[in-house]
Parts: structure tokens; sequence; C-alpha cells
């Protein structure tokens, strides 16, 4: 009796710390990654979050495309920090980079931007880590830190005034994921939920006239909470601009 109800015990607090275990991810997963083709070395424009130019150059170009981290798109914006396994070529901190794409490669969970790639090896180093093309690596979800930027709400440049929007969320501070994206519907006093393009992309075709409030959904420590962005976008808005808000995700 004694053995079982001990082993009842574990297992229930195992269950218990699973899913907070899962979420924080305080620790490091083995990997692979390898790197993509950049004329700059520089992230790409045209990645599957669609980020845009945002996505060519956040966090410095320290940036990668994902397979599994991906996530349907809810994965684009996350931060990692990567680090490849060999003492030799690499520094222990690795590169903290941002996901703005996805990719596939040889069993890999990143393929890194050129400079997030060179940003994992040890000073003159570089040239011997780029020739092996795929490294061992070890990684874990770390905060998104955007010093100076609140949340911004980007008219992607597909909507065309005033019968198709389409936004995305940049500069997506902490360990979140957004989830949904709602606009407010002042006809019929309720809220209306967008569609889920692609990536980090919402879109609605008909969206109300005026100014455009929404709420996201947004996954993080504090579990789901909706957050609302009144009047976030403005009667005239236009494509390819984004309008800062006051949010700062934590």
């Amino acid at each position: 009796m004694g053995f079982s109800l001990k082993f009842h015990y574990c297992l229930l607090s195992v269950m218990v710390l699973l899913p907070a275990l899962c979420y924080s991810q305080d620790y490091f997963v083995r990997s692979r990654a390898t790197y993509y083709g950049s004329p700059d070395c520089l992230g790409t424009p045209s990645g599957a979050c669609g980020f845009g130019e945002y996505g060519r150059t956040v966090n410095d170009a320290n940036v990668a495309g994902v397979s599994r981290l991906y996530k349907n798109g809810t994965g684009c914006g996350a931060c990692y920090q990567v680090r490849c396994t060999n003492p030799q070529l690499c520094t222990n901190n690795g590169v903290n980079m941002v996901v703005t794409d996805y990719g596939e490669g040889d069993n890999t969970d990143f393929i890194l931007s050129p400079r997030a790639y060179a940003r994992m090896a040890r000073p003159d180093t570089a040239a011997e880590l780029f020739a092996y093309g795929v490294v061992d690596v070890e990684y874990q979800r770390i905060p998104c830190r955007y010093s100076g930027y609140k949340l911004q709400f980007k008219v992607h440049e597909h909507s065309r005034y005033p019968s198709y929007l389409a936004i995305v969320i940049l500069y997506q501070a902490g360990k979140n994921e957004i989830l949904a994206v709602d606009i407010w519907q002042e006809d019929y006093k309720e809220w209306i939920g967008m569609r889920k393009a692609y990536g980090a992309v919402f879109d609605m075709a008909n969206p109300p006239l005026g100014a455009v409030s929404l709420r996201f959904q947004v996954s993080g420590s504090a579990g789901l909470t909706w957050v609302q962005a009144p009047n976030i976008i403005p009667s005239d808005w236009k494509a390819g601009v984004a309008y800062e808000s006051d949010i700062q995700l934590d």
C-alpha cells in the first residue's frame, strides 16, 4: 500500500508539473540547425509568417525559419536561444533569434539567417561553422525583448481599402502566442472573429467602416487572456502602414 501511494503521488506530481514544464520550456532541447542563402546575410521579406520587411531586419536580422515550432503560424514571432554543441567552434550563449518563416531542412528545427548562424560561432570560427552546413544544437524558448517598441498593428500590403483588411501584429514581447484576433462591429455591438489567413496574418473582407478596434487572444504565462486595442487603426487606414499601440506584452 505504501508503495502504491508513493507511486500515485509521484505520477500525480508529474502530471501537475508537466503542463508548466511544457509551456515554460526552461530547459534546452537537442536538435539540428542549418542556414539559408541570403545576399546581405539578413532575413527574407517573403517569409511564411507574413511579416514582410520586418521579418528581414527584426532583432538585427537574427531570425529563422522553423518547422515543428511553426505551429501553423502560431509560433511566428517566438524567440529562442539556439547554441551549437561543438565547443571548439561555438560559444556557450549562441544566438537569440526570432521565428519569421517556415522551413524544413535535414532533420533540423531551425534554418537560420546567415547572420544568426554566424552569431553562434566563436571569434574567427564562422567560416568553419558555415562549412559544416548542418550542426547539432540545443535550444530553449526565451522571452522576446524589444527595447523602445510597443505592440504594433500593421495593415498588410495585400489589404485593399476599404473592402479587404489584413493585419499582422509586430513586436510581440515576452513568451506569448497570439491565437485569435476579433474586430468590433459597432452596428451589432459585438466582436467578430477575423480569419487566420496564414502565418501571423489575420484578415476580413468588408471590414467595418470607421476606426478599427481589435482584441486578440494571448496564450502566455497568465494563461489565455483577451487584450483590447480600441480604435488602434484609423478610419483611413493604408496598406503597408504599421500603427503603434500603448500595449506591451510581458
